[in-house]
């Protein structure tokens, strides 16, 4: 293999040495090109001094994945991580950028499985995007009109119910629409998801792209491997659930890769959804003319010369040099610890967040991450647990959590009692007290209220309720701090969006609730939206207030999605009427008009989003 020039791609351990050729390890798959980094150092440097107009410098920096927040010189740096793959190299070198540059000494996992770092000055951010580089972590595309991060299953390669592991197919996706020319300036994003089993864990139904895994008999080929290609869904103020484009495309050959390329070709040529970008996404155009349709020019623009000029299989070849964890695995061990006063607590833990893997002898374990938000301590004694008792990979997942994987079942107790000595040991993954959000008005411009601090208080009610209702635990909420849906408040079986009640000269922070969201087991339902407008502080007494509800007058093992479908939204809207009443503004009442986490009355300060630039 020849060495690739200095000028394009880092050479320091643990990063690419090559970007032509995929790395064997998950969180190593966009080629770092440290020219990008040179040529974000001159155009900072350049708007800074007022030698270049902003407009222009923004879509420079969005496809560099740096993102304007809605504090003033400072950005956000949205680092992808394709289908959640990190390494405890990149764990690390992410606890050093944070010290270095994050004010707020935390970097957060998203909802899309990245991992971004806020209040970073516009000064220091080509530093930090280089720094992350040398780890192999690139923030390449991580906003603007661009293939955004690549989303999968958490636990594809070691889960029981996979029919394969779609993670080489996947990676050889990210590599290919990666600095695309077709990709660069499209309408608008795409959201690519890829998931190998029944229970549907990377959501399909909710992406601009999404591929779910299939085999196909074929004569004198035998076992083929495919995907189902599903195109068109979001959340957002226009939810849709995407549609079947096609119902096998083979892997291999890299058909999977053509046809996707032949939508996105057609995608970028629609003008007219230029227009209003914040209706410009892939379903806007699935709605208007139907999936018919879009096979259709799809057919017809697979028959250009184009399509016979890019190298599909070798494409899908890179990709498959990416291989699992399994050879790094932990060997079976002598000794180790054991629950000594504590066995209770950790007995909980494992019964919540450790999984059997396939492979015999192994498990995964989901790391709950209160709010996503992790410090510099706690990236660092993570990837001291990962070289010490996993595979050295890990996933982040669309709950903002983190999975180990390839685990000795007998080293559980040490990773427990590790992971707690970092805060990181709580119990429930993935239940009523793992609750999900988006920055809010910590951070986005978009933003209207304080999503994070709203999630704070109901975590906080929710623990002092000590809820041990199995299925009450079952029960996910999810909120965004405005109706765009980074929270996915429309999965949630309890979901809420910011919004706000106008009182005379005042504003009181409101949520719109949704009801009865469902995104597990494979089935994807959007949320009921309730007829009520509740402010803020009193969404965590909404929420007792319905599940205590739910738990007196559910039937026998009723999900309380089933239950709210069965009473109906009135009587849900009529527990809790009395809290949607506004008050005026007293010196009693003054907290109403104050947001969770905020010291001064409310106001609706909303910026342009630069998703759209």
């Amino acid at each position: 293999m020849q060495p690739s020039p200095p000028d394009t791609a880092t050479t320091a351990k643990g990063t690419l040495a090559d970007p032509e050729v995929l790395q064997h390890v998950p969180g190593h798959v966009i080629p770092i090109l440290q020219r990008e980094y040179d040529d974000f150092k001159t155009e900072a440097t350049r708007f800074l001094a007022g030698q270049t107009e902003e407009e222009e410098f923004v879509r420079f920096r969005l496809k560099q994945g740096v993102y304007g927040q809605r504090q003033p010189g400072v950005q956000m740096v949205r680092v992808k991580l394709p289908f959640g793959g990190i390494t405890p190299e990149q764990l690390e070198s992410f606890a050093d950028v944070v010290e270095a540059y994050a004010p707020l000494r935390k970097g957060h996992i998203t909802t899309r499985q990245n991992v971004q770092l806020h209040h970073v000055p516009l000064e220091d951010a080509e530093r930090a995007i280089r720094e992350l580089g040398r780890a192999g972590l690139s923030s390449r595309e991580g906003c603007g009109n661009t293939v955004r991060n690549v989303t999968g299953d958490p636990w594809a390669g070691i889960a029981p119910d996979e029919l394969f592991d779609l993670t080489p197919y996947a990676a050889a996706y990210v590599r290919y629409f990666v600095r695309h020319p077709t990709t660069q300036a499209m309408p608008r994003k795409i959201k690519t998801s890829f998931d190998a089993s029944p229970a549907d864990r990377a959501i399909s139904a909710i992406h601009d792209v999404a591929f779910r895994a299939r085999v196909r008999e074929i004569p004198g080929r035998g076992t083929v491997k495919g995907v189902q290609i599903l195109i068109g869904g979001g959340t957002s103020i226009m939810p849709r659930a995407a549609q079947e484009l096609y119902d096998f495309a083979e892997l291999d050959s890299g058909e999977y890769l053509r046809i996707t390329e032949a939508v996105l070709r057609i995608f970028d040529r629609q003008d007219w959804l230029r227009v209003n970008r914040a209706r410009a996404r892939i379903k806007v155009f699935v709605d208007k003319f139907g999936i018919e349709e879009l096979r259709r020019q799809v057919e017809q623009e697979l028959a250009g010369d184009w399509a016979a000029e890019a190298d599909y299989p070798l494409a899908v070849q890179r990709g498959l040099l990416l291989e699992d964890e399994e050879g790094s695995a932990p060997p079976v061990r002598p000794a180790h610890a054991s629950p000594n006063g504590d066995l209770a607590e950790f007995e909980r833990f494992r019964a919540a967040n450790v999984a059997a893997q396939r492979q015999e002898g192994f498990v995964s374990v989901e790391v709950k991450i209160t709010r996503g938000d992790l410090t510099p301590e706690q990236f660092r004694g993570l990837a001291s647990i990962m070289r010490a008792h996993t595979g050295r990979c890990a996933r982040t997942t669309v709950q903002q959590n983190l999975v180990l994987r390839w685990v000795r079942p007998e080293s559980l107790y040490e990773v427990w009692s590790a992971l707690r000595e970092l805060g990181l040991g709580d119990a429930g993954s993935r239940q009523i007290t793992d609750v999900v959000s988006c920055p809010g008005t910590d951070s986005c411009k978009l933003g209207i209220t304080s999503s994070m601090g709203l999630n704070q208080a109901i975590q906080a009610r929710l623990e002092a309720m000590g809820i041990n209702d199995p299925l009450t635990k079952a029960i996910s909420i999810k909120m965004s701090g405005c109706p765009n849906g980074c929270g996915q408040h429309h999965l949630g079986t309890i979901g809420f969006y910011g919004a706000s009640i106008k009182v005379g000269e005042h504003t009181i922070p409101a949520y719109i609730p949704h009801v009865g969201g469902v995104y597990e087991g494979g089935e994807v339902a959007f949320g009921k939206r309730l007829k009520l407008r509740l402010p803020a502080k009193r969404v965590p007494e909404a929420i007792e207030r319905w599940i205590r509800h739910y738990e007196a007058a559910r039937r026998e093992g009723e999900p309380f999605g089933d239950f709210t479908q069965r009473i109906g939204p009135g009587e849900l809207e009529a527990l809790v009427k009395d809290l949607s009443m506004p008050v005026d503004f007293t010196v009693q009442t003054m907290n109403e008009f104050i947001d969770w986490n905020r010291s001064a009355p409310f106001q609706v300060i909303r910026g342009e989003g630069e998703c759209a630039v």
